[in-house]
């Protein structure tokens, strides 16, 4: 199973302003920086909690169907499944529509069960693909209050430890921070 990122959000959680504000800095000098920080920021925070803050699209690989047909999507929450493509053996696509699987995007895990009625693939590897939406929604007031929060407190340790180096930086985190995400985490068995 192989997960791609295949469309970034459209924007970040936290505005260069919010940061700006939360650093306490009123120059733009370093603009560039925080900017780069705040993304590194969101995608730390979704990788930990294997969430997506903002509006994506993802695509999901499968060498064949998991018993019961029941996927397991990577990526929490999933608004949509926009696509459902199984390749044949001579590696021709057959797309499938919304009436041939039922979403629980909400679930943890989300969940995606495929009628049995959706050919098995031919092609050997990567012979399904499932392309799909994830994220609270596509404005920052639709993510939870504290990823926000974990958002800036990385921010600001990182900025203000940048001279330790990015290796040391982002091995060490602000204490709370994982108090902050736990609750968004995926559990895995």
């Amino acid at each position: 199973m192989t997960a791609l990122l295949t469309t970034p959000p459209a924007q970040e959680p936290v505005t260069l302003d919010e940061a700006r504000a939360h650093l306490r800095v009123t120059a733009s000098d370093e603009d560039t920086l925080i900017a780069r920080l705040v993304a590194t920021a969101r995608a730390h925070v979704e990788r930990a909690t294997g969430r997506a803050l903002l509006t994506q699209g993802w695509r999901l690989y499968l060498d064949a169907w998991p018993p019961g047909r029941i996927v397991r999507l990577p990526v929490a929450p999933v608004q949509s499944v926009d696509a459902l493509t199984v390749y044949d053996g001579d590696g021709v696509p057959e797309t499938f529509t919304a009436s041939a699987m039922t979403l629980d995007g909400a679930g943890t895990p989300p969940r995606l069960k495929v009628a049995l009625g959706a050919m098995a693939p031919g092609q050997g590897l990567n012979g399904i693909e499932i392309d799909f939406t994830a994220g609270y929604g596509a404005n920052a007031t639709d993510v939870p209050a504290p990823l926000i929060q974990a958002i800036l407190m990385l921010v600001a340790h990182w900025f203000d430890h940048r001279d330790l180096g990015a290796e040391m930086a982002t091995t060490q985190v602000p204490g709370g921070l994982e108090a902050l995400i736990a609750p968004y985490r995926s559990l895995r068995l």
